[in-house]
């Protein structure tokens, strides 16, 4: 039993093929509640990383057959030192060695870039789900990496939407919110806003939970921005976002953004909630969030489904976001393996 691993070839359009079908084939059996990867998105980072973000992606064949691949993610502008992983096997060739040779590979492109640290994410079990097998929990912790942040992904049906009480909710939030008045907009950031969401998403890392993850602040401007929006363009990505603007400074101090897939009509993904700490007190993020989800139902009305992760110690975000209907669908947890 023969095991290679070698750079995928971006043209191997067969093996593109073969790294997409074993990544679909593993969803489907760790996490089946959520749609089919979306090949465009699969497919983007070769041509079109993410500022500031070196990706390194492995293929490992099994006697000739492409059976799982890696992904490393070195950064290049700040948190030099750490690298996200992604570290795919497909189900029919697990427990064969193939994950460990993927991530024997990854530490070596890790210590030749200089880090210190890999950090991915697994499923992991909810309450009630701890005799059910977790193989990603299983061979992180094999590998020698620690559980660094527990997380909670929760999902809001939206099928079964309460609209009286978000309305009430809405309005409730909207009177302790005088002040503040609420913007929307697609893809691409208003000029005007953009130096304030880049404001925003740079105290991303400071103000979320982050348990034992060694991550520092990011150095986010408009550019960075710009250069996140093209890199999602170029993976079909749809974004939906509300804001709260400081009426008296004109600045934008509260945001919320939902996304979906290009693939996808009838799930979406809630990703950032985050409210300026000066501005906080006003429930602009339960604001935020409402009207963000009244703006992308607006637009998609075949959406059935959002997802979102939280810190499973986050408790004021885990609180607004189970007012609006949002219920545990799976456990999480981030690992961190410092070499």
């Amino acid at each position: 039993m023969a095991i290679s691993v070698t750079p995928l070839d971006p043209d191997d359009q067969a093996a593109l093929d073969e790294a997409y079908r074993a990544a679909v084939a593993a969803q489907a059996v760790d996490e089946p509640d959520l749609p089919p990867l979306c090949r465009r998105r699969f497919e983007a980072p070769l041509q079109h990383p993410m500022p500031g973000i070196d990706t390194r992606w492995t293929v490992a064949r099994l006697d000739g057959v492409l059976a799982g691949w890696s992904r490393l993610y070195l950064h290049t502008l700040d948190n030099t030192e750490n690298a996200g992983v992604e570290l795919v096997v497909h189900p029919a060739y697990r427990r064969r060695g193939v994950g460990r040779a993927l991530h024997e590979h990854g530490l070596r492109l890790l210590r030749e870039h200089g880090g210190k640290r890999m950090i991915a994410s697994t499923v992991t079990p909810l309450p009630g789900e701890e005799g059910r097998e977790m193989p990603g929990a299983a061979f992180a912790a094999a590998v020698g990496a620690r559980p660094a942040l527990a997380d909670v992904r929760r999902r809001l049906d939206v099928t079964v939407l309460d609209r009286p009480r978000l309305a009430t909710l809405l309005t409730e939030a909207s009177a302790v919110a005088a002040g503040y008045r609420v913007v929307r907009w697609g893809d691409h950031t208003p000029q005007e806003y953009v130096a304030d969401v880049a404001y925003l998403e740079g105290r991303l890392l400071v103000d979320a939970p982050l348990g034992d993850l060694q991550w520092e602040q990011e150095q986010v401007d408009a550019d960075r921005i710009r250069g996140r929006e093209r890199a999602l363009d170029a993976r079909g990505v749809r974004r939906y976002s509300a804001g709260a603007v400081h009426e008296a400074s004109g600045r934008l101090v509260a945001w919320s953004m939902l996304s979906l897939d290009a693939s996808s009509t009838w799930h979406a993904w809630q990703q950032i909630t985050i409210v300026d700490p000066d501005h906080r007190g006003h429930r602009l993020g339960l604001l935020t969030k409402i009207e963000n989800l009244e703006h992308a139902l607006a637009h998609e009305p075949e959406l059935r489904a959002i997802d979102t992760y939280n810190a499973a110690e986050n408790a004021h975000m885990i609180a607004i976001n189970e007012q609006l209907g949002f219920r545990p669908a799976a456990g999480s947890t981030d690992w961190q393996l410092t070499i």
